[in-house]
């Protein structure tokens, strides 16, 4: 009986926290930046669903689609967003670029497009610091959060797992992709820029933040696209990173605050961060990567073996100890040793030299 009154009030209490954490999760997040008025989700949803980067410019200014809702410069008239492209080799940066006015443009984003060495193709939108802080970056994901697929990724060898490539997605049959990777393809910069603009685009009035909200919550709760705290090719990064385009009005208004209007007052909860493990490195491209600057040296109470037996001869030859100096030398005849004034003895065996001695 006591059990099943406990399971009674444990399924109570489950019941009744299902509405608060569904209101939770459908409370609006905003990271305080201006970039909150631009989804990055959506921003790639649309990159992957267009075939040329015409029509994905075309796509992301649409009002219909209520993805734009920036006004950078406070004019209160929805800024456009032109797109540049840049190529480096194998890879792709595609920027999002806003004319602040005449003299002055602001990049948004980049997404940046890499084949790897066995041709296959990683996409990143990476948010500009001055928009969306730093380390702001969405990607493509599994999208098998739920048992389903995106209808755009189902085919094969899409997903690479292991410690640090951890569900990396390749796009290589996206229409836009193989556009970009085909031989016609022409690099692509908007020919649109302050003060002339297509004639089928017409500015509009942004809408407050939370009303933006409504629009996009479901993009951060889909299994398709996910935030991730990593740029996966940082080199192809740098080449953008060089022709990358700050404006200091757009720094100004954020210091100032301006920016803080579409939020009428509110405060939203902040976005959870993803965090990498410390133990998490990348994966060398090559065995060279893994080979230590400098080789190891040896000991210094070991000593290397000599290749030969001249390598171990003195250089020098010892020189023979000198004689003291009251030391004479030891002579080599024996005439060295006579005297020099010697006279000769008178011979005895003559008796006429004996009696005349006597």
């Amino acid at each position: 009986m006591k059990k099943l009154i406990l399971a009674f009030v444990f399924l109570t209490t489950c019941l009744l926290s299902l509405p608060v954490f569904s209101q939770i999760e459908n409370e609006p997040v905003a990271l305080g930046f201006p970039g909150d008025n631009l989804n990055l989700y959506a921003i790639l949803d649309v990159f992957q669903k267009s075939k040329t980067l015409e029509e994905f410019e075309r796509a992301i200014n649409s009002k219909n689609r209520n993805i734009n809702n920036l006004d950078l410069n406070n004019d209160n008239l929805i800024d456009y967003i032109r797109v540049v492209s840049y190529r480096d080799g194998d890879s792709y940066s595609i920027v999002l670029r806003v004319a602040v006015n005449r003299l002055e443009d602001q990049d948004v984003a980049v997404i940046e497009v890499n084949k790897n060495r066995y041709g296959k193709i990683v996409v990143q939108i990476i948010g500009d610091e001055e928009l969306y802080g730093e380390d702001y970056i969405v990607e493509p994901n599994t999208g098998n959060t739920f048992g389903t697929l995106n209808p755009g990724y189902i085919g094969n060898e899409r997903v690479f797992s292991n410690t640090y490539w951890n569900s990396v997605f390749y796009v290589n049959d996206w229409p836009i992709i193989i556009n970009l990777f085909s031989p016609s393809f022409v690099i692509y910069i908007s020919p649109w820029h302050w003060g002339y603009y297509p004639y089928y685009w017409r500015p509009w009035t942004p809408i407050y933040y939370y009303n933006y909200w409504s629009f996009h919550s479901y993009y951060y709760r889909n299994p398709f696209y996910r935030r991730t705290g990593y740029v996966r090719y940082p080199v192809p990064y740098t080449y953008y990173s060089n022709r990358r385009a700050s404006s200091p009005i757009v720094r100004r208004n954020r210091v100032n605050d301006i920016y803080s209007r579409t939020y009428e007052g509110r405060t939203f909860r902040r976005p959870e961060i993803p965090i990498l493990p410390r133990n998490q490195q990348p994966i060398p491209r090559n065995r060279q990567e893994n080979v230590p600057a400098t080789r190891p040296t040896t000991p210094r109470n070991q000593q290397p073996i000599p290749r030969n037996r001249q390598e171990n001869a003195p250089a020098t030859r010892p020189v023979q100890p000198t004689s003291p100096r009251n030391q004479q030398s030891m002579p080599r005849t024996r005439k060295e040793n006579a005297p020099a004034n010697r006279q000769s003895m008178p011979r005895t065996d003559n008796p006429r030299h004996n009696k005349d001695r006597n």
